[in-house]
């Protein structure tokens, strides 16, 4: 995607909205190439680092683009944020502050091949120079391209300067795990022309598998099983991109690949009950009235079967485990004394896909009161 918006940018084409590989051959005969590394910032091709060619290659691939011919964002820090420009009479033009909403952005991000608006500000990303934009976005927030929104004329007579509009959106989510019984483990798959395509590994698969967990939110890789029988177009990556849109690509037909990340459990729950009626709830969270009687439930999604859990307890080194029943465990305090005043947390331990996986609860802190 970084040679994609390098390329559009030089057309004059706004950003790039999709990216595909073909095969070098065509016809019998192979296509010479030039093979380039681009950081995604230069203006021209030219600019980018020449890593091969000319001359021909033997199982390659080459690049095709399709870009935005009506919006752009311009000076941002990656393919989903920046200025945001249209095009009108064969130039750019900055979109006022003014001019724009919410539902408007919604459409530009969808626009752009990017996901959910995350910031929307005037001068977020400069102020803008030459033009600009005389009309006012009416979009619903339902369109799939901005040049389906209506226009009109702008209700304003002035565009402050600096007030150029800068938007980021959410990177798309178009990579998940599946099969695995949670977000964080299973095959992997990338949705591709329309559709969810599972993804072989070209290169060192510990390296795919960790720009994976990294793109996920789902920590750090902790084991690559061995690949399913489904077969998907072949990655190559270093292991240090942030999501498998950076990564090579090519429609080789491997073996599926299966990832394994830290994050796999989702976070437990922890909460405060009594049958006495001697809890009550302070500015400071739960309060407990000496002598009665309370619990502290853990629980967790049923995402897999076993597993126990740990209560810890700030106000000093004891703690209790008991195993998870029907993904809960329930820990009885049969009188409040101040010895029991502190800071509570559950930790959820499960041994799954042979290894062991934890998480941890939110903190439930505890005031004993009366007398």
């Amino acid at each position: 995607m970084k040679e994609a918006k390098v390329v559009c940018r030089q057309l004059d084409c706004g950003n790039p909205e999709a990216e595909s590989i073909g095969p070098l051959v065509k016809d019998g005969r192979r296509r010479g190439f030039f093979l380039y590394s681009c950081s995604g910032h230069e203006s021209f091709f030219r600019q980018c680092d020449i890593r091969g060619g000319p001359g021909y290659c033997f199982g390659a691939y080459y690049l095709h683009v399709i870009c935005s011919e009506s919006v752009r964002l311009v000076d941002g820090a990656g393919l989903c944020s920046g200025r945001v420009e249209v095009k009108s009479n064969q130039s750019w033009a900055s979109v006022c502050e003014a001019d724009f909403d919410r539902q408007d952005a919604e459409v530009v991000c969808g626009d752009v091949g990017c996901g959910a608006p995350a910031a929307l500000q005037g001068g977020l990303y400069g102020g803008g120079e030459g033009q600009t934009w005389d009309k006012e976005f009416q979009c619903k927030g339902k369109e799939s391209l901005l040049l389906d929104c209506d226009t009109s004329d702008r209700k304003h007579n002035t565009c402050l300067p600096g007030n150029a509009v800068g938007l980021t959106c959410s990177e798309p989510d178009d990579v998940r795990l599946v099969g695995g019984g949670s977000r964080c483990a299973g095959g992997v798959e990338w949705y591709d022309q329309g559709e969810w395509r599972t993804v072989g590994a070209l290169s060192d698969v510990k390296a795919i598998a960790a720009v994976v967990c990294r793109q996920l939110g789902c920590g750090s890789t902790v084991s690559v099983p061995p690949g399913n029988a489904t077969r998907g177009f072949g990655v190559i990556c270093s292991g240090s991109e942030s999501s498998l849109r950076e990564c090579y690509r090519s429609y080789d037909l491997l073996a599926g690949l299966t990832v394994i990340c830290s994050d796999l459990l989702v976070q437990p729950d922890i909460s405060l009950t009594d049958s006495m009626g001697g809890v009550s709830r302070g500015h400071q969270g739960p309060e407990v009235f000496r002598g009665y009687s309370f619990t502290i439930t853990c629980s967790t999604q049923p995402q897999y079967p076993g597993g126990s859990f740990l209560l810890t307890f700030t106000g000093s080194n004891r703690t209790q485990t008991q195993p998870a029943v029907n993904h809960s465990a329930a820990f009885l305090f049969p009188a409040a004394d101040d010895s029991h005043q502190g800071t509570y947390r559950c930790v959820y331990d499960s041994y799954v896909f042979s290894h062991n996986f934890s998480s941890e609860s939110e903190l439930l802190s505890l005031t004993i009161t009366g007398n």
